[in-house]
C-alpha cells in the first residue's frame, strides 16, 4: 500500500538530492479566475520535472548490488531524464526505452545525464514488455514511471511541502498521465488536510482516467494524439488507479487549445515556462472545471521541458 509513512521516508531519502521548489502566485491569474491559486513549481525541480523525486527515492533504496547491476526505464521524457539523472549521481548506469517521436529537448537531456538510449515505435511496439526484456538480460532494476509505490511515495513529496507552505487549500489540481504523482500528492494532500478535494487533469483527447473512474474499471484506449507528451498513457496504472478511486473526487479535462492558452498566459503573466503536461491542472482552473464552493486551490505545475522549435510554435500562433 501507498502509505503517508512511505513519503515520510521518501522526504528524508531524497533530501539532499531533489530542490524544494517554491509556492508562487499570481494576482492576475486570480482576478480572471476569481479564485487563490498557488502554484508548486515543480517546473523548477532538477532535471526539469518532478519525477527526479519519484526516480531518486526508487534507486536510492535499492540494496548495494542492485544498484550495481544498473536500472531499466520507460518514458517518453521526464521519465527518462529523471531516472539517467538519479542513475548517473547515484553511481550507476541507466538503460531508457523512449519511442521514437520522443521530445528532442527530453531525449537530449537523458543523454547528457549518462543513459542508453533504445527506441521503440509507439504505435505498435509495448514499451513496458521492451524494458522488462533488457532489464532482465542485464539483470537490472525496473525503475517504472508510475506504477510503484516508492516511485509514488517519491511523487508524493511534492505536494507534502505544498501543503505545509499552504495548509488550507480546498482543492488540490494534480496532471494525471499515469497517476504516480496524483496518487503520491492526494495522500500526502489527504494526510495534512482530510477534507481537500483533490482533482486529477489529464488532455481531453486522452481521457483515460476520466473513462475509468466513470466505469469503475482500468479502461485502455488507442494512442492519443496531443501535445500534453507526459499524459499519454493509454490506461491508468494497476496499482495507482485504485488510489485515484479512493481519493480523486473527479477527473477534469482540458482541450489542447486549452492548454496553450494557459501555457501563453503562465508565460507571458507569470514569466515561468512550463510544457503542456505541466500547464494541465492550471489550464483546468484557468477554464473554470471547478466546483464553485473551491475558492483556495493548490495547482502543480509538474514539469517544464519543452522543445523550442514546440514552444515557437505555440508562442508565435497561440495553438498547436
Amino acid at each position: 500500500m501507498l502509505t503517508y509513512e512511505l513519503i515520510r521516508e521518501a522526504r528524508k531519502r531524497i533530501a539532499a538530492v531533489v530542490h524544494r521548489t517554491p509556492v508562487l502566485t499570481s494576482r492576475s491569474f486570480n482576478r480572471v479566475t476569481g479564485r487563490e491559486v498557488f502554484f508548486k513549481c515543480e517546473n523548477l525541480q532538477r532535471a526539469g520535472a518532478f519525477k527526479i523525486r519519484g526516480a531518486s527515492n526508487k534507486i536510492l533504496a535499492l540494496a548495494p548490488d542492485q544498484r550495481a547491476r544498473g536500472v531499466v526505464a520507460f518514458s517518453s521524457g521526464n521519465h527518462a531524464q529523471a531516472v539517467a539523472l538519479a542513475a548517473h549521481e547515484a553511481a550507476t548506469h541507466a538503460v531508457v526505452v523512449m519511442p521514437r517521436d520522443a521530445p528532442q529537448a527530453k531525449l537530449a537531456a537523458a543523454r547528457e545525464y549518462g543513459a542508453e538510449i533504445i527506441f521503440y515505435d509507439r504505435l505498435h511496439d509495448d514499451r513496458e514488455q521492451i524494458a522488462r526484456q533488457v532489464a532482465e538480460s542485464r539483470r537490472a532494476t525496473l525503475v517504472p514511471p508510475y506504477d510503484d509505490y516508492l516511485i509514488m511515495a517519491g511523487q508524493g513529496t511534492c505536494a507534502a511541502e505544498l501543503l505545509e507552505d499552504v495548509p488550507d487549500l480546498d482543492a488540490l489540481l494534480v496532471p494525471f498521465g499515469g497517476g504516480g504523482l496524483f496518487a503520491g500528492a492526494s495522500v500526502a494532500a489527504k494526510t495534512f488536510r482530510p477534507d481537500i478535494s483533490c482533482f486529477a487533469v489529464e488532455p481531453a483527447a486522452a481521457n483515460d482516467a476520466q473513462l475509468s473512474l466513470q466505469r469503475g474499471e482500468r479502461v485502455c484506449i488507442p494512442p492519443p494524439q496531443t501535445i500534453a507528451d507526459g499524459a499519454r498513457p493509454q490506461a491508468p496504472g494497476a496499482l495507482t488507479f485504485p488510489i485515484l478511486q479512493q481519493n480523486a473526487e473527479d477527473v477534469l479535462t482540458v482541450s489542447d487549445e486549452e492548454l496553450v492558452v494557459a501555457l501563453r498566459f503562465i508565460l507571458f503573466r507569470m514569466k515561468l515556462l512550463v510544457e503542456p503536461t505541466g500547464a494541465l491542472a492550471a489550464a483546468a482552473v484557468l477554464f473554470d472545471r471547478l466546483p464553485k464552493r473551491v475558492r483556495r486551490v493548490g495547482v502543480i505545475l509538474s514539469g517544464g521541458n519543452i522543445d523550442g522549435d514546440l514552444l515557437a510554435s505555440l508562442v508565435k500562433d497561440g495553438g498547436p
